[in-house]
């Protein structure tokens, strides 16, 4: 019996989604917009991340703690090295619908800020995906 490749879990495409955590209503349908795919990974990406240690009940070491290093030294080559691998960690850990390829920490001390490039592989997709989070210190 020959198939129409609806039926066959092979040639199916996987779809991530992820409802838009803004909870805003579109203003036509009246429906949550829904976040598909690399843009529903970004946001768990950046959510993870920006999440300190403690944050998360019953779950104490999720994230990514980057935002609890913010008051470190930022001309220390050592945080660079320690933001990267707990960002790493995080992601591999927690975010099972990607896979990290590179991660860039950039810390700027004279403008108080920390630029991040992540380069991941969505287990559904060909292509690479590229995630830059920008955080600055408010003062």
């Amino acid at each position: 019996m020959a198939g129409n490749g609806s039926s066959d879990p092979l040639l199916r495409e996987i779809v991530f989604s992820d409802v838009n955590y803004t909870f805003t209503p579109h203003p036509i349908t009246g429906k949550l917009p829904v976040l598909k795919n690399e843009e529903a990974i970004k946001r768990a990406i950046r959510a993870n991340i920006l999440t300190n240690f403690g944050e998360r009940p019953y779950q104490p070491d999720f994230g990514g703690n980057i935002l609890a290093m913010l008051f470190e030294n930022a001309n220390d080559p050592m945080l660079n090295q320690l933001m990267k691998a707990q960002i790493e960690n995080s992601v591999r850990k927690y975010e099972k619908r990607a896979k990290i390829l590179d991660t860039i920490v950039d810390v700027q001390p004279d403008s108080n800020s920390i630029r991040i490039e992540i380069k991941f592989m969505p287990i559904n997709q060909r292509f690479p995906v590229d995630l830059a989070i920008e955080i600055e210190r408010v003062r």
